[in-house]
C-alpha cells in the first residue's frame, strides 16, 4: 500500500499553511523540519544588513543549518515525499539543503513545492535534487504564500 509524507520547512507560516493544506488533501503524514536554533523576525529581515539570511546568503559556509532532526520515523514506509520550502533568494531556504543532503531518499518518489511572494521554483527544485542520495524527483511546483485550497487541489 502506497504511503505519502508532506515534509517541510517554514520560516514564517507561509510553508506550513501550505503544507497542512496538501496533507489534509492527501490524507498524508506530515512532517516539520525544524532548526536547532530557530530563526527570529530579525534574522529572517533581508533589509537588516547583518541579519543571519543575509550572511548565510552572502558566505554558503554559513548554510548549514542544523535541524533538531532529520530522522523521521517508519521513513522506509513512505513511498512518495511532498517536500516543502520558503524560496530564499531563488533557491531553497537552507534547512531544506540539511533535510536533503542527511536522508536516503532511495526509491521514493519526490515532489518539491515552495511558497513565495514573487519568485518561481527557479532551479531550486533542480538544486536539490542534486545534492540528494536517490529519489526520483518530479518537478516542483511554486504557491504564492497565501495559497488556497482551491489551487492546491487543483495542482
Amino acid at each position: 500500500m502506497s504511503k505519502t509524507i508532506v515534509v517541510y520547512y517554514s520560516a514564517q507560516n507561509h510553508t506550513k499553511n501550505v503544507a497542512e493544506k496538501i496533507a489534509s488533501n492527501l490524507g498524508a503524514d506530515i512532517f516539520e523540519l525544524v532548526p536547532e536554533q530557530v530563526y527570529t523576525e530579525d534574522d529572517l529581515d533581508w533589509n537588516i544588513a547583518d541579519s543571519s539570511v543575509n550572511k548565510e546568503h552572502e558566505d554558503e559556509s554559513h548554510r548549514d543549518i542544523k535541524l533538531v532532526t532529520t530522522e523521521i520515523p517508519n521513513w522506509d514506509e513512505y513511498d512518495t515525499v511532498l517536500l516543502g520550502y520558503p524560496i530564499w533568494w531563488a533557491i531553497a531556504a537552507w534547512p531544506t539543503d540539511t533535510f536533503v543532503k542527511a536522508v536516503d531518499f532511495g526509491d521514493k518518489t519526490v515532489i518539491p513545492f515552495c511558497t513565495s511572494y514573487s519568485s518561481g521554483v527557479g532551479e531550486s527544485d533542480a538544486l536539490l535534487k542534486n545534492e540528494a542520495k536517490g529519489g526520483n524527483w518530479q518537478a516542483g511546483k511554486r504557491f504564492y504564500q497565501d495559497a488556497d485550497d482551491n489551487e492546491i487541489k487543483t495542482w
